[in-house]
C-alpha cells in the first residue's frame, strides 16, 4: 500500500510548469490548420504515438512538409529512422542502395539526408548539383569510422593484385580509394562480379568483418577483410537467438547480415533492410523478431499490423541524433551543406557508378543461414 505524506499545513504542493515543445519553442502551434493537414497521417504513427504526444509533434510535420514545398527539396529517410520521421515526412524510404538511387535521379533542388552523414555524403557524390544537408553533423557511423582513405591505400600498396570492395558504409574517402561499391542487398552480387572482372579468387571487402565473413560463406571466394564492426549489429549473439527461441516457441528470427556468422547460422533468414521487410510482407510470420536496429521493427511492423513483432532492442545512437526538430531547423536555415573535394568525389563515384552499373535485381539478396562461420584473414 502506498505511505502518503502529510506535508502539513502551509505546506502546499505546486504543480509543475509545463516547459514549451520543440514545436512551440520554434513558433509552431497545433491549430485547426494544422489539425487539418495532419489529421489523415496520425493513423501512419498511432501505434507509436499517442493522442496526448501528437499535438506537440503534429506542427513540426505540418511546418516541414510544406517546407519541403517551398523549398524544393526532398527527405531521404532510412530504414533506422523512426516512424515519425519515416512516415511522416519522409519522401523516399529504404535502405542504403534505395536512398543511393533515388538521390542520382530525383527532381529537387535539396536532398534532406535523414540517416547518417556517409549516406549524406553519398547523395552528394551521385547528386553534385544539388544542396545536401544533414541535420545533424554529429550522426556519423562506428564502421564509417573505423578505416580511412590512407588504410585503403597501404592495403593497395600491400596486395596489388586483388580487387578491393568497400561497403558503402564508408566515407567518400574511402570510397574514391577502392574499385567497386556494396550494399548489404548486394554485397555477394558485387564480390562475385569483380572476382571475374579481376580474374582473381580473392577479393579484399572492407570495412565489416562480418558482413565479409557472411558473404564469403554464401560465395566460396576467398575474402580478406578489415577488423571493423557495425556498434549495433554485432551486439547480437547466438545465445540471443537461443534466449528468444525459448522465450518465444514458434518465432521467427530475421537477421542483418552485419550480425556476427554464429547469428547468421542460428537465424531462420538473413538479408539487407529490404529484404527482412520484404521477407515479412511476403510470408507473414505470425511471430517475428528482426535482429537489427530498433526503428527498422517499428517500421516494418506498421506496414504489417498482422504480424506480432517481438522486439529485442540495440538502438543506433547515430541515427537517433536525427530528429523532427533538426530536419525542421536544417531546412529553415540551411545547416548542415555536406561537400566534398571534387577530386575525391569523382573517384568516389566511379566505384558506385561500377556497383550501380551491375545488373539490377529484382529483390535484395538473401543470404542463406545456417551455414557454419568462416575465419578470414585481416588485411591488416
Amino acid at each position: 500500500m502506498a505511505r502518503l505524506i502529510d506535508s502539513g499545513p502551509g505546506c502546499p504542493t505546486p504543480t509543475p510548469l509545463r516547459g514549451a515543445s520543440a514545436a512551440e519553442a520554434r513558433g509552431l502551434a497545433y491549430d485547426d490548420a494544422v489539425k487539418a493537414e495532419t489529421d489523415a497521417l496520425y493513423p501512419l504513427v498511432q501505434d507509436f504515438i499517442t493522442p496526448m504526444e501528437w499535438p506537440a509533434i503534429a506542427p513540426l510535420v505540418a511546418a516541414i512538409n510544406r517546407l519541403k514545398k517551398e523549398k524544393n527539396a526532398v527527405i531521404l529517410a532510412h530504414n533506422y529512422m523512426t516512424p515519425d520521421i519515416f512516415q511522416l515526412v519522409g519522401d523516399f524510404r529504404g535502405d542504403s542502395l534505395q536512398l543511393a538511387r533515388e538521390a542520382a535521379n530525383v527532381d529537387a533542388d535539396i536532398i534532406v539526408q535523414a540517416g547518417v552523414h556517409f549516406m549524406a555524403e553519398t547523395s552528394k557524390i551521385l547528386a553534385p548539383e544539388k544542396t545536401v544537408l544533414i541535420p545533424d553533423t554529429r550522426a556519423g557511423c562506428s564502421l564509417a569510422a573505423s578505416i580511412t582513405g590512407a588504410d585503403v591505400r597501404l592495403i593497395k600498396e600491400k596486395f596489388p593484385n586483388y580487387p578491393i570492395v568497400t561497403y558503402v558504409n564508408c566515407t567518400a574517402e574511402v570510397k574514391a580509394e577502392c574499385h567497386i561499391t556494396c550494399t548489404s542487398s548486394n554485397a555477394a552480387q558485387v564480390v562475385e562480379a569483380i572476382a571475374q572482372e579481376w580474374n582473381s579468387d580473392t577479393v579484399i571487402l572492407v570495412p565489416d568483418q562480418y558482413l565479409a565473413k557472411n558473404v564469403a560463406a554464401q560465395t566460396g571466394i576467398r575474402v580478406m577483410t578489415w577488423p571493423g564492426a557495425c556498434e549495433v549489429h554485432e551486439l547480437f549473439s547466438a545465445d540471443d537467438v537461443d534466449q528468444l527461441r525459448e522465450a518465444h516457441p514458434g518465432v521467427v528470427i530475421l537477421a542483418h547480415p552485419e550480425c556476427p556468422p554464429d547469428v547468421l547460422e542460428a537465424a531462420d533468414f538473413a538479408g539487407s533492410t529490404s529484404a527482412l521487410a520484404n521477407y515479412v510482407a511476403e510470408e507473414s510470420p505470425n511471430k517475428v523478431v528482426l535482429l537489427t536496429e530498433c526503428s527498422m521493427s517499428d517500421n516494418v511492423a506498421s506496414a504489417n499490423p498482422n504480424v506480432n513483432f517481438i522486439r529485442p532492442c540495440n538502438l543506433c545512437p547515430h541515427m537517433k541524433r536525427i530528429t523532427l526538430e533538426n530536419i525542421y531547423d536544417c531546412l529553415v536555415t540551411g545547416e548542415y551543406e555536406v561537400t566534398i573535394p571534387e577530386d575525391v568525389r569523382v573517384r568516389a563515384k566511379e566505384a558506385l557508378d561500377a556497383m550501380m552499373a551491375l545488373p539490377k535485381m529484382e529483390k535484395p539478396l538473401a543470404f542463406e543461414t545456417g551455414l557454419k562461420p568462416m575465419e578470414l584473414e585481416m588485411v591488416v
